[in-house]
């Protein structure tokens, strides 16, 4: 794990898994590795930010492969906004989506843009959905970290950008190679993404995100 040095922003950068961090990727940055599922994301996050103390990351970027049943395969998108499909009390009387007590809504918001990165809304889980599961759920795309991170970043006030590239989806998934088949390609598209945000942020910091 290291922090980047974009212009006057420090970016860290987070993936949930050593195969979706390929060669185009690997020449950009050293990532936390924060393993898979939210429970793993929302650890590992939280640690490092603690651990880094003083010299936080001004940016974090979530980043890694997503599913979708409507979105192009092997396409990057950044997420608009993002929820969590597990959370549900509605026996309860609480909306789906929404955790008991914590005053915040079912869908969060993702404030920041990167230039010419198309939008798409993101659902997080700790489940692989697939085939007609993707019935059940409104966002375009599925993880299954990016909510997790979320949650940890504002623990410690931080702003956060999640990218995605579409691994599969478009079919029943029938094992780990529907997901892996593509990554190659994710990951130039994620390194394009990346670059685009890159160039944004050495001209206007932030503020060249909103």
């Amino acid at each position: 794990m290291e922090l980047v040095q974009i212009g006057p922003v420090r970016v860290l950068f987070v993936m949930a898994a050593p195969p979706e961090y390929g060669p185009c990727l690997q020449a950009l940055f050293r990532p936390l590795i924060c393993g898979v599922g939210p429970v793993e994301a929302a650890i590992s996050v939280t640690r490092a930010l603690v651990e880094l103390g003083p010299g936080r990351p001004d940016l974090v970027v979530s980043l890694g492969s997503a599913g979708s049943a409507r979105l192009a395969r092997t396409q990057v998108y950044q997420a608009s906004s993002v929820a969590w499909r597990d959370m549900d009390a509605s026996a309860f009387g609480f909306p789906k989506g929404v955790t008991p007590y914590l005053d915040q809504p079912a869908t969060l918001p993702l404030a920041l843009r990167i230039p010419g990165v198309p939008l798409a809304s993101l659902s997080t889980g700790a489940n692989v959905v697939s085939g007609a599961a993707y019935a059940a759920i409104a966002e375009d795309m599925v993880d299954m970290e990016t909510f997790a991170i979320l949650r940890a970043c504002q623990g410690f006030a931080l702003p956060m950008i999640a990218l995605r590239g579409i691994s599969d989806g478009d079919q029943e998934v029938g094992g780990i190679h529907d997901w892996t088949e593509y990554l190659h390609i994710v990951d130039e598209n994620l390194a394009q993404a990346v670059q685009s945000m890159t160039a944004a942020v050495e001209t206007g910091g932030l503020a060249a995100l909103q």
